[in-house]
């Protein structure tokens, strides 16, 4: 008896049973990082500590991700409608774009609120930063713990990086909490607030760049158009490819069409099939539409020819049923 064949996907109900699992982690990711970015950010007003601040406005990015994940989640699905044919996964790129621009102005905010500490230093709790600090990367320990066990996708691990991102910057508003409580040395909170919207900015530059791409349908990042177009060209049969498209439908799925040339038409059905295992099992690629052309000659007596339908001059009727 043969084996069974066996990929690299799961099964359905595995598949599904991992989505549910993801959607509990997310949600239970997003209250705990929406919930502390409030409390840290009333800290740091209350404290005075720009540096906390701006940590809460990195957790409620974190945040933002996870509605992201979740809604992406949620219209990956619903079925392609007859006004939205390729679906509506897009809906997570729209959302990332928007995020992205929301976080640009929150670091602006943050860039000229530090600038203006370094000129004129106000006073900072040191003891109220600690504590803050502390309790913010405890939560944030405990969400990167969570995604990184019992999340899976694109979406989590883009998840997961930002969460990544934000302990660095509860470490350093922990650090600025130190520094002011053992020295006094008022500057280091807005310094390191300029720190941490550096890295905010680094993910937001790259979260903007990412959803861009996709809204304009560039050919992804992690893809080569020529390697792509030398793959093609390289099947059994196939003598070139010209109009060649690559694109994003969403953040995970990429497209193609293409005319391809052959020596032979009786050769497309082969060239077909392995023009679409190659371009799924190289570059994971699977919405795929390609056009076959190639030379007209053909063996004579094997063509019904076709005559081009004139108009009929004047005072000559055409019969509709000749004999």
């Amino acid at each position: 008896m043969a084996k069974p064949h066996s990929s690299g996907h799961r099964p359905p109900h595995s598949r599904a049973h991992g989505s549910r699992a993801t959607r509990r982690v997310l949600w239970a990711a997003f209250a705990l990082t929406a919930g502390f970015a409030v409390v840290e950010a009333v800290g740091g007003w209350v404290a005075g500590s720009l540096a906390l601040i701006s940590d809460a406005g990195h957790m409620v990015t974190d945040a933002a991700s996870f509605v992201v994940a979740l809604i992406a989640a949620a219209v990956a699905a619903k079925a392609p409608s007859q006004r939205a044919s390729y679906g509506y996964a897009r809906a997570e790129v729209i959302a990332a774009f928007v995020n992205a621009l929301a976080m640009l102005a929150l670091i602006g905010w943050i860039v000229v609120e530090a600038v203006l500490r370094l000129l004129h230093p106000t006073p900072v709790a040191g003891p109220t930063v600690m504590a803050v600090a502390a309790a913010g990367l405890a939560v944030n320990l405990a969400v990167a713990w969570m995604l990184s066990r019992h999340a899976h996708g694109i979406n989590a691990r883009g998840a997961l990086l930002h969460v990544l991102g934000d302990l660095l910057g509860s470490v350093a508003a922990l650090v600025a909490g130190v520094v002011i409580y053992r020295t006094g040395w008022m500057p280091i909170d807005p310094i390191l607030s300029l720190v941490v919207a550096l890295l905010i900015l680094r993910a937001t530059l790259s979260l903007l760049t990412e959803s861009t791409g996709v809204l304009m349908e560039r050919v992804p990042a992690h893809l080569s158009y020529e390697a792509v177009g030398r793959a093609l060209a390289a099947l059994p049969g196939v003598t070139g490819v010209h109009d060649l498209h690559v694109w994003q439908v969403s953040a995970e799925r990429v497209a193609l069409s293409a005319h391809v040339m052959l020596k032979d038409g009786a050769a497309w059905p082969r060239a077909l099939a392995a023009a679409q295992r190659m371009l799924a099992r190289d570059f994971a690629i699977d919405h795929v539409t390609l056009q076959p052309a190639w030379p007209a000659a053909a063996p004579p007596g094997r063509v019904i020819p076709l005559a081009a339908v004139t108009e009929p001059e004047p005072g000559h009727d055409v019969d509709p049923h000749p004999h």
